[in-house]
């Protein structure tokens, strides 16, 4: 048994630090995530322990502070264009394709998309770098449905509740992760745009062209999209192929801000061998179902990175003193912290909300996971740096240092906003969507309006919302129109689901005129009641 570290040295005594955490719960310690995923406790019970302790969160540091390794040849230089990853980056991967990541939402237990919405939310409060494959792996499984015979062999692979690494044929695997390709440089969010061409080869085709960012290189395959006679079209492109490798070239690993535990290359296809999904000239239309399902994780994921930045700043004000009080007990640092608390809360229960929609089965459900899924990403990620780099102040010169984890959540925290589709692509698609959808127009309102008659502020909000813009507003007004929309669709489900503390103080500050734009910038909240809901 290791011996406590040293405190006193030759020069000074080490006072007012606050202790190492050691091992954490993730789940037991989070009252706000118990209260809106409590029917999927098993599974996310254990799956939280696990993150939280000592050990795997030493093995997250290691997967970013080793960073992947590109390796483009063999010693006598045959190429292999693979990646190569810390024993660390495995032991997550294991850990949460095992606990269900990417699988449980396909299996036969209930409430199976909450429940990977909520692992989501764990996993990133930890190490979000390998989110990445897992989040790509689970996207996939409704695109493949495009191809029966595809499904047939992909899918089981993709569902397992294992990871395999090993280099090898789909066939000669036990389990699988799907990765996208889809970018291209002169494009962008443009993907009509693309220039990869493919050519019809017997009973599958050939992909020749650049793909600007490939989101975990190596995965065992690829959505990505190329041209055909008929139109842009879906293909699933395998890694690995019986007694050769597929012909895709590594070009570059990407110099990111963050994610560094995750590689992202660009890559080029030589004629790679590909299998069509969905109909010629409607790839765009089949990989969007990917592409939805990758939103809802884009929309969990600031609530985790928020939540583990506001568990730290908590455990510091806690155990550190200034001015002979601790910071916990002056009345600024709370009412800063309090005002954080409603912007994470805020985050994960309409995030949960969303996900609980992606369960559903009838034509609302979906039409309300649609819209919704959209406002929750386009709110939560423009939150999310704020709370961070207020997180890191708290803590001063030490949260800018690596020896705490506010680095890399910073570093982190602008990545959702911008993959899958920027704030302007958001939206212009919350727009498209309330004009072409006129379902998700109602269920939307429906949802507003069932907060209404608990908070006057609320309700008069609301009013106001619908006397502004009685139409679609113009595209000059999106962001307005939107980060509107998604406080009030946050604020009726903390009416509905949190103590009034919440409600009421998420209303009287996001809702109403009478606070500043500077988190710490109001007024009136239960401090106490708010610092509370960090465990």
């Amino acid at each position: 048994m290791t011996s406590d570290a040293r405190h006193s040295l030759p020069t000074h005594d080490v006072l007012n630090q606050p202790p190492v955490r050691g091992d954490l719960d993730l789940w037991a310690s989070d009252p706000v995530l118990q209260n809106v995923a409590g029917a999927r406790s098993s599974i996310l019970r254990n799956y939280g322990a696990d993150l939280g302790r000592a050990a795997v969160r030493d093995m997250a540091r290691e997967a970013n502070f080793h960073s992947p390794e590109l390796v483009l040849f063999d010693q006598g230089g045959r190429r292999l264009d693979e990646v190569r990853f810390t024993h660390s980056y495995h032991h997550l991967m294991q850990l949460s394709q095992s606990s269900g990541y990417a699988a449980v939402a396909w299996s036969d237990l209930p409430n199976g998309h909450a429940t990977h919405a909520a692992m989501v939310y764990l996993a990133s409060q930890v190490e979000p770098g390998h989110c990445c494959p897992l989040t790509m792996t689970y996207a996939a499984v409704p695109a493949l449905a495009a191809n029966e015979e595809i499904a047939s062999i992909w899918v089981p692979r993709l569902t397992e509740w294992n990871h395999d690494s090993s280099i090898a044929p789909i066939a000669s695997k036990k389990s699988a992760t799907l990765g996208m390709a889809m970018t291209e440089k002169q494009g962008g969010s443009d993907i009509r745009a693309n220039t990869t061409t493919a050519t019809r080869d017997g009973d599958h085709w050939r992909l020749r062209g650049h793909k600007w960012f490939c989101s975990a290189p190596m995965s065992d395959g690829f959505l990505t999209l190329a041209q055909t006679p008929g139109g842009l079209t879906c293909f699933l492109v395998p890694r690995w192929l019986d007694g050769e490798r597929n012909a895709i070239h590594l070009m570059r690993l990407k110099n990111k801000l963050g994610n560094r535990s995750n590689a992202s290359a660009e890559i080029e296809y030589h004629d790679a061998l590909a299998y069509q999904l969905g109909d010629e000239g409607a790839g765009v239309r089949t990989i969007l179902e990917m592409v939805h399902h990758t939103r809802l994780d884009t929309a969990m994921a600031p609530a985790g990175l928020m939540r583990a930045a506001l568990s730290e700043a908590h455990h510091w004000v806690s155990h550190r003193s200034a001015f002979q009080r601790r910071l916990i007990d002056q009345p600024l640092m709370r009412i800063v912290l309090a005002d954080l608390v409603l912007d994470w809360e805020g985050a994960l229960t309409l995030g949960m909300r969303v996900a609980q929609a992606y369960d559903g089965h009838t034509p609302e459900d979906k039409a309300f996971a649609r819209i919704a899924v959209a406002l929750a990403k386009f709110l939560n990620n423009k939150r999310c740096p704020v709370v961070v780099v207020e997180a890191m102040e708290v803590l001063g010169g030490i949260g800018y240092v690596e020896d705490t984890p506010l680095p890399l959540l910073y570093r982190e925290a602008p990545l959702n906003g911008i993959w899958e589709g920027s704030g302007n692509v958001i939206c212009l698609d919350i727009l498209r969507t309330l004009t072409r959808d006129p379902l998700a127009a109602q269920v939307l309102q429906a949802e507003l309006e069932a907060a209404t008659g608990v908070n006057r502020h609320y309700d008069a909000a609301l009013r106001d919302h619908r006397a502004r813009w009685t139409n679609i507003p113009p595209e000059a007004e999106a962001r307005w129109f939107a980060e509107r929309t998604a406080q009030l669709l946050t604020a009726s489900q903390l009416i509905r689901q949190a103590p009034g503390p919440v409600a009421d103080g998420f209303v009287a500050s996001r809702l109403t005129g009478n606070n500043g734009r500077i988190p710490g910038s109001v007024s009136g909240l239960d401090t106490g009641a708010l610092l509370a809901r960090l465990g």
